[in-house]
């Protein structure tokens, strides 16, 4: 199996969540937003909207994970 960039998830059921970002990451998630912003020519006046697109595209460029998906549907 294809190494992935994040190890074992215990539950994966959905769920609402809530999430205490580091200071720092906090900081770095309002600077990502006002770049893509000056770059996009639109206000982004809340960063935290950015955690699930950041979250799709890190699952949808994770070349091992799309490997195990692939195998994963041909096995079964």
């Amino acid at each position: 199996m294809a190494k992935l960039k994040l190890g074992p998830i215990i539950d994966d059921k959905p769920v609402k969540v809530s999430v205490e970002l580091p200071a720092a990451l906090h900081r770095d998630l309002a600077a990502y937003a006002n770049a893509l912003g000056r770059e996009q020519g639109q206000l982004i006046s809340d960063p935290v909207k950015l955690i699930v697109p950041m979250l799709e595209r890190f699952i949808a460029t994770d070349r091992g994970f799309s490997k195990a998906r692939r195998t994963s549907s041909s096995g079964t």
